[in-house]
């Protein structure tokens, strides 16, 4: 089950990685369900957000400072919440939230990072902060 759900998440992180014009910054919101909500801020240029939400009370919040970042964000179930907080040049966050009541935050300060966070089930909670450049996170849970 991990598995499959990891590959629909890579793949649908994929499927969010389209080429944005030049030099504009980029937003895109899907939401599904009832009461979701999702916002954020970018200042720099070619930065991408993805937000996918399907289900009730899901929450987003994105912050993009700098040049060519990419955050996605997927959520499918209730009461789940994501972040992403990026300051920087061509880091890379993607979160994939799959059942109820889990909070994940990826905070990424320097260049060229990437971080992504898998949870499944009931309420997992992850937090990742990277700083300098060139580093990777990944963290796959499912709890209950």
């Amino acid at each position: 089950m991990i598995r499959q759900t990891l590959a629909a998440v890579l793949v649908t992180l994929a499927g969010f990685a389209a080429v944005a014009p030049a030099s504009a910054n980029d937003v895109r919101i899907d939401q599904y369900g009832w009461s979701n909500s999702a916002g954020g801020a970018q200042n720099g240029y070619r930065n991408r957000m993805r937000v996918h939400q399907d289900g009730r009370y899901n929450r987003m919040v994105g912050q993009q400072r700098g040049d060519r970042n990419l955050s996605a964000v997927g959520q499918q179930g209730n009461d789940n919440y994501g972040a992403t907080y990026q300051t920087g040049n061509r880091n890379a966050a993607g979160i994939g939230q799959f059942g109820s009541s889990h909070t994940t935050i990826l905070t990424q300060d320097g260049n060229g990072n990437i971080a992504a966070g898998v949870q499944v089930g009931r309420g997992c909670d992850a937090n990742v902060a990277q700083g300098g450049s060139g580093n990777v996170a990944a963290i796959v849970q499912a709890c209950d």
